[in-house]
């Protein structure tokens, strides 16, 4: 083949398709949650920012607390029977599963190569959705009464389950029925672990 007639390296490259740009994430972390609230207050829900830096960094503190904080707060309820004590108990879990799942979430991903954002960010909302999650069935606990405090925390319970339902069924298409089926299995086998060691 003539020397003339073969491609060069520059051509080559101007042939070759051009790869898909992906969106520049903002560099500092107050542009960052600039843009976050600009998608929420757009309704951007669907967006894959969105879902990566809010959707799911919430999903996951809001599980953690709601299900790894049970298995404490009933068994110390069912052990001590002084509803004051659990709530005590509750709110140390819930406190420091926020803090264990801020740093384990800030510390895992910088954001720089996944996309996902300012680590601060992410770190921040997974912290205080833990601890909204641990707390919200630890509160029935000022409740003097144990009976009367139990059924308000299944109840409290039962309704942390349906909004982690609602939210993987609304954010990542999960069909609700699995969806119910995988949370509450969860929190049932935590609950059990309630009663092993709550009535030992």
């Amino acid at each position: 083949m003539p020397l003339q007639d073969r491609p060069t390296s520059s051509s080559v490259k101007n042939q070759s398709p051009p790869q898909e740009q992906q969106k520049q994430v903002p560099s500092t972390t107050g542009e960052q949650l600039g843009e976050l609230l600009h998608a929420m207050t757009t309704n951007d829900r669907g967006s894959r920012d969105f879902l990566l830096r809010v959707v799911q960094p919430g999903l996951a503190g809001l599980m953690d607390g709601s299900v790894s904080t049970l298995a404490p707060i009933f068994a110390t309820a069912f052990a001590t029977h002084v509803p004051f004590t659990a709530f005590l108990v509750g709110m140390a879990s819930a406190t420091g599963a926020g803090i264990s799942m801020a740093f384990s979430e800030a510390l895992s991903d910088d954001g720089a190569l996944t996309g996902r954002g300012s680590p601060v960010i992410r770190g921040s909302i997974t912290g205080l959705m833990t601890f909204f999650g641990g707390s919200l069935h630890t509160l029935p606990f000022l409740i003097t009464n144990l009976h009367i405090a139990l059924v308000v925390a299944y109840i409290v319970v039962a309704f942390e389950l349906i909004i982690i339902a609602a939210i993987r069924h609304r954010y990542f298409g999960t069909s609700w029925w699995l969806s119910m089926v995988q949370v509450v299995g969860g929190g049932a086998l935590v609950f059990v672990a309630a009663l092993i060691f709550g009535n030992a």
